[in-house]
């Protein structure tokens, strides 16, 4: 065994070494060459570093062992839906308010043409003439249109002054309001629109509704319960005038 002796520090060797000619540094790392004739087979390196005295060995990492794939793909894939299996189901139907724009889209269509299917004239007894549904309506559902000429209330009157002066000549006159404004449909002309013709009742099945096309009101007859075919229109005119009763004694009823 041989021994080398420094001023700051005793290093003990068990092997036979040469001095490196560098001058030496408590805190650098001595390194000595090993004969080659020594070695115990061609895989030894042929230096070895040794650590100095007064520092620590650095502490080995823990090297985590690596998840099976199965695991990282289950922790890294974010949460699957339903949706990403099965394709998505759109319902077919439709909201309150395209239904709404349909059927009033509809609405104008049958004012703007004046068709008027499902109806028909026939004579009432005690009546005279009145409109029979020849197909089943549903409540709420749009019957006929009260059609005649749309005027002023200052013009309605002048007219009226007219008719009364002739007693074979009906009433068929309905005033309303309509935007704060009054106004008049004069349906006594005589025309194929069976609107007109629809006769009072203060129990009917319809009812009346004003109807807007491009801000001109239209006063139209819409079903106030389910209809069936064969049955009378009847619709409450309205008028509790006691002039009007006493001329047309069955607005009484």
């Amino acid at each position: 065994m041989s021994i080398l002796v420094d001023k700051r520090k005793i290093v003990t060797i068990t092997e036979p070494v040469v001095k490196s000619r560098e001058p030496k540094d408590c805190n650098t790392l001595e390194t000595f060459s090993v004969p080659k004739q020594d070695l115990p087979g061609p895989d030894t390196p042929e230096k070895l570093v040794r650590t100095p005295v007064d520092q620590k060995p650095e502490p080995q990492k823990k090297v985590k062992a690596k998840p099976s794939r199965r695991k990282v793909q289950t922790k890294n894939s974010p949460n699957r839906k339903v949706t990403d299996y099965f394709p998505v189901r759109r319902s077919c139907r439709k909201s309150k308010s395209e239904l709404e724009i349909e059927e009033k889209k509809r609405i104008d269509e049958l004012i703007r043409t004046g068709k008027e299917d499902g109806l028909k004239i026939d004579f009432i007894s005690g009546k005279g003439r009145g409109v029979i549904a020849t197909r089943d309506f549903q409540r709420g559902e749009y019957v006929v249109e009260y059609h005649g000429d749309l005027i002023e209330i200052t013009d309605a009157k002048k007219r009226e002054a007219v008719y009364a002066q002739d007693s074979s000549t009906g009433c068929y006159m309905y005033y309303f309001q309509y935007l704060n404004k009054n106004y008049c449909v004069d349906a006594t002309k005589e025309s194929s629109r069976l609107g007109r013709l629809v006769n009072h009742s203060k129990t009917g099945n319809c009812h009346t509704k004003l109807h807007n096309i491009n801000d001109v009101p239209h006063l139209i007859l819409i079903a106030s319960r389910d209809i069936t075919a064969g049955e009378e229109l009847l619709y409450d005119y309205g008028d509790r005038s006691k002039s009007s009763i006493e001329a047309h004694p069955w607005l009484k009823h």
